[in-house]
């Protein structure tokens, strides 16, 4: 129904930026809902951010005022983007894009296979 593909993950210094992005192809009600999840080493699966197809957008306290999500469309693909600035080694991990039908996630029903981020000091 839809396929999520992120990209733009690496190796990035503490107090840098970097951008990730999430191509979503499919089914477009099924992407109402776009956003990004993170699993850091031995930890559990986290919400980072999301938006909604009404522009409301929520973040993870530990993110907020550094990190920005946006959308933006190419053709029939949705995007997400994901701006990451003032990196800390502890968003370390794994990014997930996800999507859902609904405008009030979670749960998500669509993943992406992940892109990882790794922060050094």
């Amino acid at each position: 129904q839809v396929r999520l593909v992120e990209s733009g993950g690496g190796v990035v210094q503490a107090g840098e930026s970097l951008r990730l992005s999430c191509v979503g192809s499919g089914i477009t009600a099924t992407m109402n809902s776009m956003g990004w999840y993170r699993q850091a080493p031995g930890k559990q699966r986290e919400w980072v951010a999301g938006i909604n197809s009404l522009g409301r957008i929520k973040y993870a306290d530990s993110v907020k005022g550094r990190f920005t999500i946006s959308t933006s469309r190419d053709d029939d693909k949705k995007l997400v983007h994901l701006q990451m600035n003032s990196v800390k080694e502890e968003d370390t991990g794994v990014y997930y894009c996800v999507s859902d039908g609904s405008d009030n996630p979670p749960p998500y029903d669509f993943w992406g296979q992940g892109t990882q981020v790794t922060v050094s000091s």
